[in-house]
């Protein structure tokens, strides 16, 4: 007989809860929505083969000295999902635990993000399995230079861009960027975006993803019939993108009344003191034990406490299939690349919880890479007011296209979204021609 005592915490020690399923990883995820789309337009079985792979993908060893002497060998990789309407674009990460899955599914998004966009690049993305906190500035700026030394035959301003993403940030976009140049033999600043404003980086690149979030929430609480002033917002995760965010929104008067990052969350249903969370923050390197008048919770919690908006800017697959059922916010807008699995888009949909998809609502970032290559060309850098306003109209647009096709199809944003990309990367291709 079951000891009642074990009936509590203890129980899910012995009965460990069961893992995400197979189709809520990053890539099926990312695939679901591509599947989707597909279908919907009737995309022909040769046209459907070519999107759904990407068009290459490298794998190269990346051999590095370490600050003792000895000699350590990384994995790196480069995934490049889809040419069709341009040069490749996409994030670099130094993570231990890198996964090629989430490599491919992180490709693919930015293929249908620069797409629903009208940006002209394909997505790609790539990594070295490294974990940057385990190693000297030195030692990581050896890996980072001999990664793209491997890769110079495959990257650059014509093939592939590069930009900063998890363990990567604008001094690692400027060691890529010298590498280049200096094998290139002439400076190649348009190799990378997201560097520093004295390399050639744009004004505004820092809070790129989240201006642009925050031009998605003012058209999706519009469009959703939202109080217009003093919404209050749940955002999981205090970095580059959540913490940005948040601060945006605090400036415009809305309550956040919660935030997290991977040491946990707070929430106060009043709102919290923002620029005091975000300076403990930056003082302390994590959330950790900043003081206030709040309730401490979980990240899981967190995703299910009330609110108006809730945005989940941290990792992929956040909202799953056995949390979705306790969120309660009016609208989901996602700030991260898949934070919602198909599953629990599907759970969501069938409560009535809008989701502004990843590939509409964070493209802030893909844009402002965007502006920042064209600016590099030209060699004519724009002030702050019309980085600003081209930001935000190409956003405007986008959200315009997608509900366009919502109309149209009668779908949910999401599948609008997919539509839109999977439609203009489909025609670039047919325009193209198949070379085999």
């Amino acid at each position: 007989m079951t000891d009642p005592e074990l009936l509590g915490s203890d129980l899910d020690e012995l009965l460990p809860s069961t893992p995400l399923l197979d189709d809520e990883t990053p890539f099926a995820t990312m695939m679901s929505s591509f599947d989707e789309a597909a279908t919907e337009l009737g995309i022909d079985d040769a046209e459907y083969a070519i999107l759904r792979k990407p068009d290459r993908e490298v794998a190269v060893a990346v051999p590095a000295q370490l600050d003792d002497g000895s000699l350590t060998v990384f994995d790196g990789y480069r995934i490049q999902h889809n040419a069709g309407l341009g040069p490749f674009l996409g994030p670099l990460r130094l993570q231990r635990d890198l996964k090629i899955d989430e490599l491919r599914a992180i490709a693919g998004w930015m293929t249908w993000k620069c797409a629903v966009l009208n940006v002209p690049f394909g997505g790609s993305s790539g990594g070295i399995r490294l974990d940057p906190r385990d190693h000297s500035p030195g030692e990581v700026e050896r890996a980072v230079r001999r990664y793209t030394a491997n890769l110079l035959a495959d990257v650059g301003a014509e093939r592939d861009v590069f930009t900063p993403d998890v363990g990567t940030d604008e001094r690692v976009m400027a060691w890529i960027m010298d590498t280049v140049s200096n094998h290139a033999r002439v400076t190649v600043n348009a190799a990378v975006t997201g560097k520093p404003m004295g390399l050639g980086g744009s004004v505004g690149h820092e809070a790129a993803v989240a201006q642009g979030l925050r031009v998605m929430i003012r058209l999706a609480t519009q469009r959703f019939d939202l109080p217009v002033g003093g919404l209050r917002f749940v955002l999981q995760g205090a970095g580059c993108v959540g913490g940005n965010l948040a601060r945006l929104l605090h400036a415009d008067g809305h309550r956040v009344c919660g935030i997290s990052d991977v040491h946990g969350a707070f929430f106060a249903p009043g709102g919290l003191d923002i620029p005091e969370v975000l300076a403990w923050r930056a003082a302390n390197g994590s959330l950790g034990d900043c003081p206030g008048d709040f309730e401490r919770i979980t990240n899981d919690e967190l995703l299910q406490r009330p609110c108006h908006v809730l945005i989940p800017c941290a990792t992929a697959n956040a909202i799953h299939s056995r949390n979705a059922g306790g969120v309660q916010a009016k609208l989901v807008i996602e700030g991260a690349h898949g934070p919602v699995s198909a599953r629990a888009d599907r759970i969501l949909e069938e409560r009535g919880i809008p989701v502004v998809p990843d590939i509409l609502a964070n493209g802030g970032g893909v844009v402002m890479s965007y502006l920042e290559w064209v600016q590099n060309r030209m060699g004519w850098y724009w002030i702050g007011a019309v980085v600003d306003k081209r930001l935000r109209r190409f956003m405007t647009e986008a959200w315009r296209a997608v509900l366009k096709i919502q109309r149209k199809h009668d779908v949910r944003l999401r599948k609008a979204a997919s539509i839109v990309a999977v439609q203009r990367v489909a025609q670039a291709d047919t325009l193209r021609g198949l070379y085999a």
